[in-house]
């Protein structure tokens, strides 16, 4: 419920009755007498009806009027959706002198504020939207997943317990649940996921729960059924997707077909900021490299950004509903890459919170603008993460990434993932030749087998003095808000090396793909 508006005007957002809201205000605003009201209900019902440019007007007007937290809170999500994060930041600061008084407003926020990747400034909003409404399960998973990013991974754990006590079959819970630690042999949820997965019905429901189940019987030793059960489940959800492998091949070869103009094109008043772009595929060790180098005292990191997609995106204003296409690349090109490094800096401030240190976005498809980057931000140090190709099929596989996402329709067959993989080892190849010595090629198992000498390597490389710290990686506070949460949060270990080989059998047609290929495999 949203405390400022009328309960009519409540009744009318909760029927969805969007005509009527937006007639209703038109009324309130005619009338006068509540102008505030009327301009957020329709901006509600605007923003309901997807017209989010038209919602930000109507609640920036309610604002003018009458500044209510509630008001902030939503006006702070729409800014977010539409990519304004220095807008969203802003408002969200407003907000805090007069926080909303509803649950939902509340919740509103803390979502804004991870959003904004700021999970410590989200927590007590949560905390708050659950203590006014502990009956929301939606409430109470987004205090899990902060709890979670932050390490807090018992209380994560009662939270959601809650929810599974009274919705045993929520499979977001499930699948939350099932990623905050290793489970073991005595401390594992695997018989209640194997009824909960087995009646989920076809969908995202089944989809979660086997991606839950299947790392739990990995974690408790069972990696035969683990695998069965994933490659059960992502074939059910892959023939569900229009994925064509040439889509993503089209984009590859776009990339490299506007690299010419790239290096070519003038830079303008380059930045002098020097932040680190740590690429590759996913699952390869970004988030390991991440939390090293956010453990010296001269760097933050900043997570993932789509800050550098999104400056490229502006810069080429093509109308394209995706960030990245081969129209978008193509024109990008022939963009002055200064100014797209002076946005892109201007982007990720808005997810900094110690403004004097350098810092880490590790991004891993920023691989695809790694000359982009070059030219653009002459003074980043750039790091590229390599593992072996079975082991970073197998890997993504075994991650559920963004369902809603695209750019991921590949991983939900291994060989996909082998397609994109040798796809992606073209490019690195070609980066290596157009840009001989600009970008570090660190291997996930080198970093596994001398943990000090990458590390020295890997700091000499971004210009960062020798620290002790970064041996202890697995010590620094920060938040963690990727699947490799748990695993950071460990010192280094070896369990992922060459997991692959315990698939063999089901691996072999991705081995003979590699084979045919040209790429060797260890």
């Amino acid at each position: 419920m949203i405390a400022p508006l009328s309960p009519e005007s409540l009744a009318l957002l909760a029927a969805r009755d969007l005509d009527g809201a937006r007639r209703r205000g038109a009324a309130m605003v005619a009338g006068g007498s509540a102008r505030a009201e009327g301009h957020f209900l329709v901006g509600m019902a605007d923003a309901e009806s997807g017209r989010i440019v038209d919602a930000i007007g109507h609640i920036e007007r309610a604002i003018a009027n009458d500044p209510h937290g509630e008001y902030r809170a939503q006006l702070a999500r729409l800014y977010a959706l539409v990519r304004r994060d220095g807008d969203a930041a802003e408002t969200l600061r407003a907000a805090e002198a007069r926080p909303p008084a509803d649950a939902l407003g509340r919740d509103t926020m803390g979502c804004v504020y991870a959003r904004l990747g700021d999970h410590a400034a989200a927590l007590p909003h949560f905390v708050v939207a659950v203590g006014l409404d502990p009956a929301n399960d939606a409430f109470r998973y987004n205090l899990a997943a902060t709890l979670s990013f932050l390490g807090r991974t018992e209380e994560a754990e009662a939270a959601i317990e809650t929810i599974v006590a009274r919705a045993p079959d929520d499979a977001r819970a499930h699948h939350l649940l099932a990623g905050l630690r290793k489970q073991t042999a005595t401390h594992n949820h695997v018989g209640r996921l194997r009824a909960v997965h087995d009646r989920a019905a076809p969908g995202a429901d089944r989809l979660l729960t086997g991606y839950a189940l299947a790392k739990e019987l990995e974690d408790v030793g069972l990696a035969d059924e683990a695998l069965e059960r994933l490659i059960a489940v992502n074939a059910a959800h892959r023939e569900r997707l229009a994925y064509d492998v040439a889509r993503d091949e089209a984009i590859f070869a776009a990339v490299e077909a506007a690299w010419p103009r790239i290096a070519a094109a003038p830079v303008n008043r380059a930045t002098s900021e020097a932040p680190i772009l740590v690429i590759g595929m996913p699952r390869t060790g970004t988030t390991l490299v991440d939390r090293i180098l956010a453990s010296h005292s001269g760097v933050e990191s900043v997570g993932e950004l789509q800050a550098l997609p999104l400056a490229v995106k502006a810069a080429a204003g093509t109308r394209s509903r995706t960030v990245l296409d081969g129209e978008t690349v193509a024109v990008a090109a022939t963009s002055d890459p200064g100014a797209i490094g002076r946005d892109y800096v201007a982007r990720a401030a808005h997810f900094r919170r110690a403004p004097d240190r350098r810092f880490v976005d590790k991004f891993p498809g920023n691989f695809f603008y790694a000359g982009i980057a070059a030219r653009a931000l002459p003074n980043a140090a750039i790091v590229c993460l390599r593992r072996n190709p079975m082991d970073t099929v197998l890997a993504n596989f075994r991650n559920l990434f963004a369902t809603g996402s695209r750019y991921y329709d590949y991983s939900y067959d291994l060989l996909d993932i082998a397609a994109y993989y040798a796809r992606f080892e073209r490019l690195m190849a070609f980066w290596r030749a157009a840009l001989p010595g600009r970008i570090m090629e660190l291997r996930y198992e080198a970093l596994i087998d001398d943990q000090e000498g990458e590390t020295r390597r890997l700091l000499a490389h971004c210009g960062l003095d020798w620290a002790d710290s970064c041996l202890d990686f697995h010590r620094h506070a920060g938040a963690v808000s990727t699947p490799s949460a748990a695993q950071v949060r460990r010192p280094i270990y070896r369990d992922s090396v060459a997991r692959w080989r315990r698939h063999a059998v089901a691996l072999e047609p991705v081995r003979a793909f590699f084979e045919a290929q040209g790429i060797p495999v260890e």
